[in-house]
């Protein structure tokens, strides 16, 4: 809407002091001609906008005029929590709310704390997805999330690894990890958890829900978590690994390799060590494993070992020489 965008350029030359035309531009999303349509509307609602000519020119605010309209909407109030991630406050639609409840809580600041925060945001950012990877597509996420806010049943059509499926849900809340969303809600009057970029279609019902008493959604997700990674750990591996490789393991497998590497034992004549780490069913494990390439050897359980070995046998045969 119009006011909102003029009451973000008002903030926006508040907070920030002298902009140019093209400056305000990209902050608002707008072109540069709409910035002058909103500059002249300013003026002549009594805002004291003055225009400095030449290279170092742009807008600002007459000195010493303060707005002190700074309330926060209810969108802007809940985006705040979202102040350290702009692209998922992006995705679930508050991109806009988010920003204008920043500049509200800037210009409410004393100028101490004011400069402060600007300062805190110039210096740390939070990027959520992992290297390497797009985010997942996540066409659902915005009514999905809406869903959660008011309480209302979703019936969805899911993609499954074995199938599809309809499901109707009590949606209860939403969880960013590792640059991947994921829903939680009851099913059959059961707990769990979906990938939203596996929703399919999604339908609003506008019937409402009670959500269960005592829900506590990072406590329900640390839980389910631990559970996950319990379950998918169905052995440990004992390796023995060089010098490059110890360096690896960390990045290579999180929290599990830089246990490890806690508990490896000494080194030998040539720097390698010997670590016992979790792993998850064999044929995930040998994939997993061949990423540590020769800077690692596999010394048991025999079958994995055996695995590893009719592994890098049949790449060998198929990276020989042609005849």
């Amino acid at each position: 809407m119009r006011a909102d965008r003029l009451l973000s350029l008002l903030l926006l030359l508040q907070n920030r002091g002298r902009m140019t035309a093209p400056e305000l531009a990209a902050e608002l999303e707008v072109s540069v001609r709409t910035v002058y349509r909103d500059i002249e509307a300013l003026s002549l609602s009594g805002v004291p906008v003055c225009a400095d000519r030449g290279p170092a020119g742009g807008y600002r605010l007459m000195d010493g005029y303060r707005t002190r309209l700074t309330g926060l909407t209810d969108s802007e109030a809940g985006s705040l929590f979202l102040a350290g991630a702009p692209g998922p406050a992006r995705d679930l639609g508050l991109g806009a709310a988010l920003a204008t409840a920043q500049l509200k809580l800037q210009a409410a600041l004393p100028d101490e704390l004011a400069d402060r925060a600007r300062r805190i945001q110039d210096r740390f950012h939070l990027d959520a997805p992992a290297w390497f990877r797009d985010a997942d597509p996540v066409p659902y996420l915005a009514p999905i999330a809406q869903a959660v806010w008011e309480q209302r049943v979703l019936r969805t059509h899911y993609r499954r690894w074995n199938g599809e499926v309809h499901r109707e849900l009590h949606p209860l809340g939403i969880v960013l990890k590792g640059g991947v969303w994921y829903l939680v809600a009851l099913a059959d009057e059961a707990l769990r958890t979906y990938r939203i970029s596996r929703v399919l279609a999604v339908d609003t019902t506008g019937e409402g829900f009670e959500r269960p008493a005592g829900f506590d959604l990072s406590a329900f997700w640390e839980q389910s978590s631990r559970r996950l990674e319990a379950a998918l750990h169905q052995g440990t591996a004992r390796l023995r690994i060089s010098p490059r490789a110890q360096r690896l393991l960390p990045a290579q497998f999180g929290a599990a390799g830089a246990r490890a590497l806690d508990g490896a034992g000494p080194p030998d004549d040539e720097g390698w060590v010997e670590v016992e780490m979790p792993v998850e069913a064999q044929a995930v494990a040998v994939s997993d494993l061949l990423r540590l390439g020769v800077e690692a050897e596999v010394l048991g359980p025999r079958e994995l070992r055996e695995a590893m070995a009719q592994t890098v046998a049949e790449l060998a045969h198929r990276y020989a020489p042609s005849p």
